[in-house]
This record gives C-alpha cells, structure tokens and sequence, in this order.
C-alpha cells in the first residue's frame, strides 16, 4: 500500500497541518507514506518527518501541463495506488485519473465555511467526484453536503486528530506568565478576531496584565490590514500581538493559560484540539463540530458566534477562577487523548485504504 497526502501547500492551516500528520503518521504503517505540496511550500514543511518521501510541484496554474506531467511520473515511478486528496487538490487529482493512471482517488473535505454552505460553488467538485472512490468529511454538514450534492456513493465523516510536535522552541511570546490568551487562527474573516477584540478590550479595563496572543498567517488583504488598524487606534499595543505563521505550536501553547476561537464558521478545528492537548481551557464558538468536542461545560465554554459579551463573560470567568480553568481544561484533555488519538483516526483510515483496494482489484 503506498499513499500519497496531496495538499496545495504548506501554510499552517488545518488541512494542511492534518495532511502532514497523516504522512507521518503512516510512515511505520504502510508500505510508502509521501507528500505533495502543489501551489506553495510553508512552515509545516520543517514538520514533514525525514522517512516521508515529499515533493514540491511549484503548479503555477489549474492547467500546468508541465505539473501535472511531472506528479504524474512521481506516482507511477513510486507504484502509489492511492491520492489522499485534501481539500481544493482533488482537481488535479482528478485529472491525472483522466490520464488513465491507474490510481484511486480519496477526498478529504476540510472546507471552512460549513455553515454557508448554500453559496459553495459545486460545479467542478460534482463532475470531479465521479472518479471519486470516497469521500471524507471532517463534520456532519460537510457530510450531508456531499451525500446530497455529489456523485460519490462513499461517504463518511472523519474525526480529525491532533499532534504537537517537539519542534526547536523559538517563538517566545510577550506578556507574564500565567496571564496569556492564545488565538490559533489564520488572519481570515471567517475567524471573526474583531469580535475577539471586542471581548479583550473590556477583559484589559479590569485585569491590564492579561495578553492576547495570535498566531497564524495574513494574507497582506483588506482584513489583515484592518486588525492591524484596529489594534492601532484602540491602543492595544501593549495586549494584543501577532506574530504570523509559526511552527513550534506545542511550544507557543505551553506559555499559554487559554485558547479561544472566534469563528463565524468551522469544520473541525485543529486548534481546538492542540488547545486541549496543550491543557488549555477553551472558549470557542457554536460552529461545525465544536460542540462535538466540549460536549458539556465542564469540559469548556460554547458561545454563540458574533456574540462578544459572551465571550467577554467566558474569559472572565476563567480569568478570575483559576480553579475553574485548570479543572475543564484537564477533563477536555482527558477526552481528546481517548478520543482524537491518531492511533484511532489512522487505524480507521488504514482500514479505509484496504477496503478501496481490494475492491479495485
């Protein structure tokens, strides 16, 4: 059995984090683990595991013949029988399959916006999904999204899992230890950090030690400009830093006392999974699978997307009851090393390769 993780790149973003792990993952489990960034390289490359045979397309184009061509002759040449296609890479995916490779094809839908998914453009994803032989879904509205919308009649929905790795520690975050908030999102609207801004500046008029800490990658757009802005004019200079994309998440969360996600909207979010394996309490918002997550509150703190007095209210609270925080951010670990192990989620996966190749044999 020999697997390709076919991601478009290597910016710190979920899918692309979970494509990584996933490579590494199989190293010691399959014949052939490798790993395909098509578009761009980024930070989770120094991740990649040495044994994972990788390789970089520079694909500048849908339609980049000489791409396409070139991944084509690394999958014949290595025998692979399988592309784990991430999110928006199963168009070329789909299109080696055109080329009569004998290949099978599984696609990972990772996508962000699962809470607006009327507006999800679905014409090239349905002629795609024909050569399609599954499909999974990191929650149940992506499921039923492609249960309902495409043309693949294998189907399933797949917890996404979590792995910290012991990466060289550089990032040291400003502000006192035992009073930081970390914010694990990239710079997009979607993660709605403004409403975080909001809950922050009344959470700084009564405990002005406390820090906010974001760390994922701007896009150099109107929305990375306009946080900066907003931290500019509301003076918090001193309370709020970002830091871009980095690597070295376990060490960044160690300094950390409490994770927060703000989205407007979410798949499964790995950041919410590192919070927890990290020991962090969490606040997050009522979006994708969430709340599969922080079941009950004594596992963690649920509101409402958009509302920032709840958010407000949430942090306080952990804030200024420090036994309340160190107790539900044990007991959401406990339950996400039983039940978003990567022993669990790659055994399943594993199981998953199996059974597509027996029946394209």
């Amino acid at each position: 059995m020999r697997v390709l993780q076919l991601i478009d790149s290597l910016d710190a973003g979920g899918a692309e984090r979970l494509s990584v792990s996933l490579a590494n993952a199989l190293v010691n489990e399959i014949e052939g683990s490798y790993l395909c960034a098509t578009r761009n390289e980024g930070n989770l490359k120094s991740t990649i595991n040495s044994s994972v045979t990788y390789l970089f397309l520079k694909r500048k184009s849908r339609f980049d013949l000489k791409a396409i061509l070139k991944l084509r002759r690394f999958i014949k040449q290595h025998k692979i029988n399988i592309i784990h296609a991430h999110s928006s890479s199963f168009f070329i995916a789909t299109v080696l399959k055109m080329t009569f490779l004998d290949v099978n094809i599984i696609w990972h839908d990772h996508y962000g916006k699962s809470e607006f998914l009327i507006k999800r453009p679905k014409r090239a994803l349905r002629l795609c999904s024909h050569f399609f032989s599954h499909i999974y879904c990191v929650n149940e509205h992506l499921l039923n999204w492609s249960k309902k919308n495409l043309n693949c009649d294998s189907v399933s929905y797949l917890q996404n899992f979590v792995v910290l790795d012991n990466l060289e520690a550089k990032t040291h975050l400003y502000g006192i230890n035992g009073k930081r908030i970390i914010c694990l999102a990239n710079l997009r609207p979607q993660k709605d950090h403004f409403t975080l801004f909001k809950s922050f500046e009344k959470i700084i008029v009564k405990h002005p030690e406390w820090t906010l800490h974001c760390v994922g990658k701007a896009f150099n757009d109107n929305y990375s400009k306009s946080i900066n802005d907003y931290i500019i004019l509301n003076k918090l200079e001193q309370n709020v830093f970002l830091y871009g994309t980095q690597s070295d998440i376990r060490y960044i969360l160690e300094q950390c006392d409490i994770g927060v996600l703000s989205s407007k909207s979410e798949g499964l979010p790995i950041a919410l999974l590192e919070y927890a394996s990290a020991k962090l309490a969490v606040i997050v918002t009522d979006v994708g699978n969430c709340s599969k997550v922080i079941d009950n509150s004594d596992k963690g703190k649920i509101v409402k997307s958009g509302d920032h007095k709840a958010l407000y209210d949430g942090l306080l609270e952990y804030i200024e009851n420090d036994s309340i925080r160190l107790s539900v951010a044990e007991k959401l670990h406990t339950k996400v090393v039983k039940m978003y192990s990567k022993e669990a989620v790659v055994d399943a996966i594993i199981d998953r390769y199996k059974s597509i190749l027996n029946l394209s044999f």
